[in-house]
């Protein structure tokens, strides 16, 4: 009998993709995955798999918000030749899951692929065995799953700078627990970072493909502009897969803060050196002048009651554009420190109270708020442009 194949976690494959028409998309995920193993090396014959898209808001496949329908269809296909009995599912930030699958085109795909949607609605805690975060409550379908295959989309994060394969993992956090965790990190970036990768390790994806046929730059990861790459990432994981997500888009570590935080933890898979590169080479699909999330926060390692006054000139906050503003109510329902209402037909935010989350920017489906940076902020972002 032939031994199975394990997964070298330090490999993360690259192929290059244009478009996202069905046959090309497919054949290039199917050529993605030879240097791993192929589809079987990660799932079995009537293993459950649940595929975990970025179904973050209804947004149509062309604003580069979800996964592209394509990509899922691909994946759904081989890992149903490979005999997986596959679901998909995700929580997303706002609106319902099938209707978010719905607007994103995904739904129709798991329909015409006989896979199963499970929309991510009960949930169940977890104690994982090591860690600074003690349990976290994920969904049910998520620890059902035999195989979990994570499948991101590529973009800019305002808050943590960069979305791929750690990021994407979040959504296994039902509905409104997500902003509680907001809260419990508040305006520490580096600890909502370590709570994202303990996450991602105590869910364990076996396989994460990330969609960077088209990613998203400025703004994300709701309210960006598309933007061509041209590529597909693979890998067994998440971290190994986001070091090499990060240098393909031309970011620095202290850029994207689980990346950040995984270096200064000593997480292994953060340097370049540290991987073995397969497929297409990485220097010919870098992309030049990415334009990153604006930066939302600067430490000067002030103390006490000095920083609590020069905290508007040292971060970001989010401005609402009240001529976007359709007053929906779904960003005051959403955030963690309930520093935002509505108020004489306007929305207003309480600053005091923000914690600059920029769970209202990823949120809003009509792009109504706005990053606007302290002074102090946009000279240091002025003097790091110049460096």
């Amino acid at each position: 009998m032939q031994s199975a194949i394990k997964p070298e976690h330090d490999r993360v494959s690259l192929q290059k993709l244009g478009t996202y028409a069905p046959a090309e998309t497919l054949a290039a995920v199917e050529t993605l995955l030879q240097p791993l193993g192929g589809m079987a090396t990660f799932v079995k014959p009537g293993q459950k798999v649940l595929i975990k898209p970025n179904l973050l808001l209804g947004k149509t496949p062309d604003k580069a918000v979800t996964t592209h329908p394509e990509i899922v269809r691909a994946v759904i296909t081989l890992a149903q030749n490979a005999g997986g009995e596959v679901t998909l599912g995700d929580s997303p930030g706002i609106g319902s899951p099938e209707n978010v699958a719905r607007k994103s085109g995904i739904l129709a795909v798991v329909k015409e692929t006989g896979c199963h949607f499970v929309p991510f609605e009960t949930s169940t805690t977890i104690h994982p065995d090591s860690g600074t975060f003690q349990h976290f409550d994920v969904a049910q379908a998520v620890l059902d799953a035999d195989v979990i295959i994570n499948l991101p989309k590529l973009k800019t994060h305002q808050m943590m700078g960069l979305t791929c394969g750690v990021k994407n993992m979040f959504g296994a956090v039902v509905g409104l627990r997500k902003p509680r965790l907001h809260l419990q990190a508040g305006t520490d970036k580096a600890y909502f970072a370590l709570m994202l990768l303990e996450l991602c390790e105590a869910l364990a994806p076996a396989l994460t493909i990330v969609d960077a046929v088209v990613g998203m730059e400025g703004e994300g990861p709701g309210s960006g502009d598309p933007v061509q790459i041209g590529a597909l990432l693979a890998g067994s994981h998440p971290q190994a897969v986001d070091t090499v997500a990060t240098e393909l888009v031309g970011l620095q570590p202290h850029q994207v803060h689980t990346q950040q935080q995984s270096i200064d933890t000593g997480r292994p898979y953060t340097q370049l050196q540290q991987l073995q590169l397969c497929g297409e080479p990485l220097d010919l699909l870098k992309i030049n002048n990415f334009r990153p999330a604006k930066m939302t926060d600067v430490n000067f390692g002030l103390k006490g009651g000095l920083k609590h006054y020069l905290r508007n000139a040292m971060t970001a906050r989010p401005v609402p554009d009240h001529a976007l503003c359709q007053l929906c109510n779904d960003c005051v329902t959403h955030c963690p420190p309930e520093a935002m209402k509505i108020e004489n037909q306007k929305l207003q935010i309480d600053y005091n109270l923000c914690i600059r989350c920029f769970c209202c920017q990823e949120l809003c489906p009509h792009g109504a708020l706005t990053t606007k940076q302290g002074i102090l902020l946009r000279l240091s972002s002025f003097l790091q442009r110049k460096s």
